[in-house]
């Protein structure tokens, strides 16, 4: 029987290619999602243990807390008077003090600020006397940088940019634009590339005056002298300390800076394998959809062996076997694709704006293993249920013309077992939606295997529902193509179980990408609903990227334009209240002439009114923590100290959202207690509005601070939906792949049911039909078929969309639809069936009519 199958796959090359590549496009998504986070990993781990080489335990910064959700924590920096104690206690041998800094930008020729496109701008200090043996980076071209002008930037900068050794380059940090000459050009030489980040090195004394931090040190790489074990070390260091600082070994330390990024990249990693999952789980159908095709036409086939003496158990074997034998091809195959895929996911991730260091391509035996597994595995249960049906091949059919399988005994359930698994599937989705205070795993758990049943669910009961919408939806056909559009419309009417099928892996992708479209109106809408509610200012000034906190200094600089008549800024920071660290924010006291509150206790007096122990907050957060005004809070703030506060004002949160976090204290208060502050954004009015004048001038006062960026109120609202759009491409990118492989489920239908109708297709031709018109035929049954698939998926990507918004709407998200994406997707459909009949048509047309009317 092994032969038997093996002959039967060689002689349907066809047929097994196309199924084989239903698999090869969802492993290959598998593996090189894998490939292309475990390369980053590596680079990571490859950078983060460079930063402390040669060194035994590192003296660092101390929050109070950490904030991984929001602004972030600015660490303190601890005095500079620490480095000779240390560097005095008898088993140190060398130490050297750095400091440093994430927010100093390097201005291009142009004098535009260096997008690092959320990817840190790395600078700090050397010294140039030093050996070097703590420092990361090495010197490619020139020298250290030495004296108060002097500067070394990385080789991708210089490269990108045009800049050589002795030119002069603009430099940013927290304040107006400086001046520096390059006096030497860095590699990062432990990794290809450090993606879009951007290295800038100077001298210390320059470095402490650059980045606000005279007299203080934000690291101490201390080397043991031989013989000294490094919890000796870290035993002498620790009673020196101040209580901003702390003190590791370098691995503990490398391993704490990975720490957020190995969590955003888990993320990476889990969202493209569940992307590849997506991919195999519509593969799935076109593989069950297939053997179930090619076995409808094999019964004699299996019968003849049936007779011959072949068990139900070879029978079963044999089919399993096809299957085992085109899913580990397909696996193979889609593993090493995985190794372009892995090149152009990079590159999708690098055009939404995150531009990852990488160093030599890493190809881990897990990602072969599992993507091996999981390929075969899924072929092999996709397989199941028509292998078992080919043991129910009688051997009396083997004489018997035209011999069409009885419906299984439980067929009558069918109906019945679709709208329960169905049922399941939204109950599962509303638990994980729903349900608060399980783990983030469990909800994430129930929504994907509630996705998984709802899809499945559908895909049962579908065969109902396919006559009545394939009668609609192919009524346009029979218009348009005359008799061909007719015998179209009757073919995808005549086998409902096969039609729903293949429909089924139509309605997965653009079930998901309706989702993920529907979503992303709504957000764009609850966003601009809440700007337009809140913006009164003429003009907002945020950063280039307009999400990058912008040093206050620039908010300053505006207060002499002629013609202004507010400016408030809202500063933006972290602390710790009510017993969680959450997103901290101040303002000026004369918010109110740019921002709109609806105050639900207080009125537009409360910004002014705050002062030194007030606060304010919006209800929700009031109603959750039974908050009113007068009530005390007290607040810790990152360098461990604490103020006492009390409520003076509660707002109404506007859908949509606010730019408050859940706590806003005054500006005064908080440029005392924060050392560097910044803010999220300025609004202010100027005398005749919005005009080019006003702007001009606006701008003009910005000329020494490259990165900031006056907006209109539209141009606000463009630059923050701007990475909204970017990311619905990437997911209509990935999404893009289920369609491709739906595809291919059409394509191996239409050629297996043009091979199973070949006598039909020879009547036809015999009796008038043109070569055109059967070519016309088979591309309306392709479209209609994936019409339906259409319209079932967009209905299921409205009820997930509905069901998501109705948990998000307490958080002011609304319910959008966005017509003109719908309109795209049934076009695409369309497309999608036009694309799938081209191979199946030209088959079917380029058939001899004589033997097809003698085809057997």
């Amino acid at each position: 029987m092994i032969a038997v199958a093996l002959r039967g796959l060689l002689g349907r090359k066809l047929r097994a290619g196309l199924t084989a590549f239903a698999i090869v496009l969802g492993v290959a998504m598998i593996s090189g999602g894998y490939v292309v986070t475990d390369t980053i990993t590596k680079a990571f781990d490859t950078i983060f243990a460079q930063n402390y080489k040669n060194a035994d335990v590192v003296v660092t910064g101390k929050t109070a807390f950490e904030n991984n959700q929001g602004n972030g924590v600015d660490t303190p920096s601890f005095p500079e008077s620490l480095l000779p104690k240390i560097k005095a206690l008898a088993d140190v041998a060398y130490a050297e003090g750095e400091v440093g800094d994430n927010e100093t930008r390097l201005v291009d020729k142009q004098g535009k600020t260096i997008s690092t496109s959320g990817a840190p701008a790395i600078a700090f200090s050397v010294d140039p006397k030093s050996d070097q043996r703590f420092n990361p980076v090495t010197l490619k071209a020139g020298s250290w940088p030495s004296g108060s002008h002097s500067i070394a930037i990385d080789s991708g900068t210089a490269a990108d940019h045009g800049f050589r050794l002795g030119d002069s380059i603009g430099v940013t940090s927290r304040g107006a634009e400086q001046h520096f000459r390059i006096s030497g050009i860095l590699d990062y030489s432990a990794v290809q590339s450090v993606g879009s980040a951007t290295i800038a090195v100077f001298d210390r004394p320059t470095a402490e005056r650059l980045f606000d931090k005279v007299g203080r040190l934000d690291f101490i790489r201390i080397q043991s002298k031989a013989g000294v074990s490094t919890s000796k070390l870290l035993r002498e260091v620790r009673p020196l300390l101040p209580s901003t600082a702390q003190v590791r070994d370098a691995a503990a330390q490398a391993k704490e800076d990975k720490k957020d990024v190995s969590g955003f990249l888990s993320v990476i990693q889990y969202a493209l394998l569940a992307f590849g999952g997506i991919a195999l789980f519509v593969g799935s159908f076109v593989i069950a959809n297939t053997l179930s095709i090619t076995i409808a036409q094999r019964v004699r086939e299996f019968a003849t062996l049936r007779t011959i003496g072949a068990s139900r158990r070879q029978i079963l074997g044999s089919v399993v076997l096809e299957a085992v034998v085109i899913g580990a091809l397909g696996s193979v195959a889609g593993l090493f694709l995985g190794l372009v895929i892995a090149k152009a996911l990079n590159a999708l991730i690098v055009a939404v704006g995150i531009d990852l260091p990488r160093s030599g391509t890493v190809f881990a035996t897990r990602t072969i293993v599992v993507s091996l597994v999981v390929g075969i595995l899924v072929t092999l249960l996709a397989s199941l249920r028509p292998a078992l049906r080919a043991t129910r091949v009688p051997p009396i059919a083997a004489v018997r013309e035209g011999f069409v399988l009885p419906p299984s005994r439980f067929a009558r359930f069918r109906t019945g077992f679709g709208a329960l698994v169905t049922a399941l599937g939204v109950g599962l989705l509303a638990v994980g939606l729903f349900v608060h205070g399980q783990s983030v795993a469990s909800h994430l758990i129930a929504l994907g295997v509630g996705l998984l049943l709802l899809f499945l669910g559908i895909s049962i009961f579908a065969p109902r529902i396919v006559p009545p919408l394939a009668s609609v939806l192919g009524w346009p056909a029979t218009r348009i193509g005359g008799a061909a559009g007719s015998l179209a419309r009757d073919n995808a009417m005549r086998n409902p179980s096969r039609t729903a099928s293949t429909a089924a892996a139509v309605m997965i992708g653009l079930g998901l990408v309706t989702f993920v479209a529907i979503l992303g109106q709504g957000l764009r809408s609850s966003f601009e609903s809440a700007v337009n509610q809140l913006f009164v200012g003429d003009y907002a000034l945020t950063s280039t990227d307009t999400f990058t906190p912008l040093t206050v200094k620039a908010e300053q600089a505006l207060r002499k334009t002629p013609g202004l008549e507010a400016v408030s800024g809202i500063r933006a920071g972290s602390a710790r209240y009510l017993g969680s660290v959450h997103n901290l924010t101040a303002v000026d006291p004369n918010l109110s002439k740019v921002i709109r509150i609806d105050w639900k206790e207080g009125s537009d007096s409360v910004p002014a009114r705050l002062g030194r122990d007030g606060m304010f907050t919006d209800d929700a957060y009031a109603k959750k923590h039974h908050l009113r005004v007068g009530s005390p809070v007290r607040m810790q703030l990152p360098s461990g100290q604490s103020v006492q506060l009390e409520v003076k004002g509660i707002f109404k949160k506007p859908k949509g959202g606010s730019p408050f976090a859940e706590a806003t204290i005054s500006a005064a208060l908080f440029d005392s207690k924060f050392p560097r502050p910044q803010n999220e954004m300025a609004l202010m009015n100027m005398a005749g509005g919005v005009s080019t004048a006003n702007t001009a001038a606006l701008e003009r006062r910005l000329g020494l601070f490259p990165d900031a960026k006056v907006q209109t109120e539209s141009q606000f609202k463009k630059a923050f939906e701007a990475p909204i759009n970017s990311l619905l491409a990437l997911l209509y990118a990935l999404l893009g792949l289920s369609v491709i492989v739906s595809v291919f489920g059409i394509i191996n239908t239409l050629v297996l049911t043009v091979y199973e109708r070949t006598r039909e297709v020879g009547m036809l031709r015999a009796v008038g039909m043109t070569r055109r018109q059967v070519r016309r035929m088979i591309r309306h049954e392709s479209i209609v078929t994936s019409l339906i698939g259409a319209a079932l998926g967009i209905a299921v990507g409205f009820v997930l969309a509905a069901l998501v918004t109705t948990e998000l709407s307490a958080q002011g998200f609304v319910f959008a639809v966005p017509y003109a994406n719908i309109l795209v997707f049934v076009l695409a459909a369309i497309v999608v069936g036009i694309l799938a009949a081209v191979l199946p048509a030209r088959r079917a047309s380029r058939l001899n009519v004589l033997e097809a009317l003698q085809y057997e």
